[in-house]
């Protein structure tokens, strides 16, 4: 048997600009924009949530109403990882900037739309600018403090802004929806797109890979990587949606056509010089183990701020007001976590003992959620989301650390982008699955499955990341 041909060597990158004390405060406003980047997704993302059951009433398409969402999603998860490694090959601020005209540009056209296909597409396009905004916007602190102790404190920032403006969008959309109609509601990405616009033009810098010769992109693994991503997700929602729109035929199509393009694509980015998905990235443990952590993380984290309101309203009867101020610890808990992680990282030897106890407070946290009911108070349901707010916090900014940190710096992008694409499958697959559980049965039983699944995923992640070795790591390359 002849043995598979050695991976292609990782093309250089210049080094990272130097700190001096003139350009820090080009760095932090730098860094101003990346965040801006990461409000105008999570807006995008999450906006609208509120105002969709309105929206597709008014377009008169409620049977087509989970594809809104899905779409939006599908095209997220399979765009990261190409836009990550685009980005590794031809620098990232051209594609920031180009991911934020998209996802504004979609935005506008969704608030425009007269029927429900046109809505669908419209909201497909801004999930491939979303996922390129989160491939870029990830990895950017990678280019500028190469230092990852000192990193780890802007990464919190990312992933903290992130979290929390993924909890204020749903609220800010269902507020201006009440007031001026759900078309406005769309109108607000395009407000914040003009800040995130404005800084990254003017303040973040131009930092361009050097190559030998022009690289040449891997056009064949993009799609198969699109279609491997893709099919499985699409295939969830056809074999599982309610009634009469079940398809199982078709999605059991769909799921093999995805493992189809999987054991395509392996053996084909072996063999390419510039491959969209380099294997290396996946070729230590640690880096396995913590894309199975992302996983778990991404399925905890949107199951509590999808159906922590529904059982709230929906089964306790709070009104959405008082549900919204109830779940407030859960956004406000991950910037804590996150803040308290970034001052104890750079004293750690180990850092994954962090992701340790970020775990295991979101396996008590979860677990502490299967108390609540028609008598809790309302100070135990605020601890209880604190609990598992801080615990999000301990492990959205480490998940890509660690990847950046293991990976070549010509790898950063597409390493940082495989652990968000792997946390947005984890978020699709985990919501699908409690939704499923829902139609399926009750609102209530299906929640509690949930939050059944959440300490189950919790404890894994737990264990995970206890055999994560990261002692000699902290030295970036």
């Amino acid at each position: 048997m002849n043995a598979p041909s050695p991976e292609p060597e990782a093309p250089q990158t210049p080094p990272p600009c130097p700190k001096t004390e003139r350009s820090r405060r080009e760095l932090f406003l730098a860094m101003a924009g990346v965040a801006a980047t990461v409000v105008l997704v999570a807006f995008d993302s999450t906006i609208v949530s509120t105002s969709l059951p309105r929206v597709a009433q008014a377009l008169d398409g409620m049977a087509l109403y989970a594809w809104a969402g899905t779409g939006y999603l599908l095209a997220t998860a399979a765009s990261i990882m190409i836009f990550g490694r685009l980005g590794d090959l031809f620098g990232r601020k051209p594609l920031m900037l180009l991911s934020v005209s998209i996802v504004a540009l979609g935005s506008l056209l969704c608030g425009l739309a007269q029927n429900m296909p046109q809505l669908i597409a419209f909201r497909t396009v801004q999930g491939i600018g979303a996922g390129m905004m989160i491939a870029t916007a990830f990895a950017a602190p990678a280019d500028l403090f190469p230092d990852a102790r000192e990193r780890v404190r802007w990464m919190a920032m990312i992933s903290a802004t992130f979290a929390v403006s993924s909890g204020i969008g749903p609220v800010l959309g269902g507020a201006v929806t009440q007031a001026l109609g759900w078309r406005a509601a769309f109108f607000i990405a395009p407000v914040a797109a003009a800040v995130a616009l404005l800084l990254l033009v003017r303040h973040f810098p131009n930092m361009k890979p050097q190559h030998a010769s022009r690289p040449r992109i891997d056009w064949l693994g993009a799609a198969l990587l699109v279609v491997g991503v893709a099919a499985p997700l699409a295939a969830l929602e056809l074999a599982f949606a309610p009634g009469d729109r079940a398809h199982p035929w078709w999605g059991l199509a769909l799921a093999a056509t995805g493992v189809l393009a999987w054991w395509v694509l392996v053996p084909l980015e072996r063999r390419v010089d510039a491959p969209i998905f380099p294997l290396r990235i996946l070729a230590s443990r640690e880096s396995q183990l913590l894309n199975v952590a992302a996983v778990a993380t991404g399925a905890i984290m949107f199951i509590l701020i999808f159906y922590g309101p529904l059982l709230l309203q929906h089964e306790l009867g709070y009104t959405p007001s008082h549900a919204g101020l109830l779940m407030t610890p859960l956004v406000v808990g991950i910037p804590i976590g996150s803040l308290v992680n970034g001052r104890l990282f750079p004293r750690q030897g180990e850092p994954q003992r962090l992701m340790v106890f970020g775990s295991a407070l979101l396996a008590i946290g979860s677990g502490l959620m299967l108390t609540v009911g028609a008598g809790s108070a309302d100070l135990w349901i605020l601890l209880v989301f604190l609990i598992n707010g801080v615990g999000l916090g301990f492990m959205l900014p480490n998940l890509t650390l660690f990847m950046q940190m293991l990976a070549a710096r010509a790898d950063v992008g597409a390493a940082s982008a495989l652990v968000q694409m792997t946390r947005a499958v984890g978020s699709a697959t985990g919501t699908a699955a409690v939704g499923i559980a829902i139609t399926h049965a009750s609102v209530l039983t299906g929640v509690r499955i949930g939050l059944v699944l959440c300490l189950a995923l919790g404890l894994l992640c737990a264990l995970v990341t206890h055999n994560i070795q990261m002692k000699n790591a902290m030295s970036v390359r």
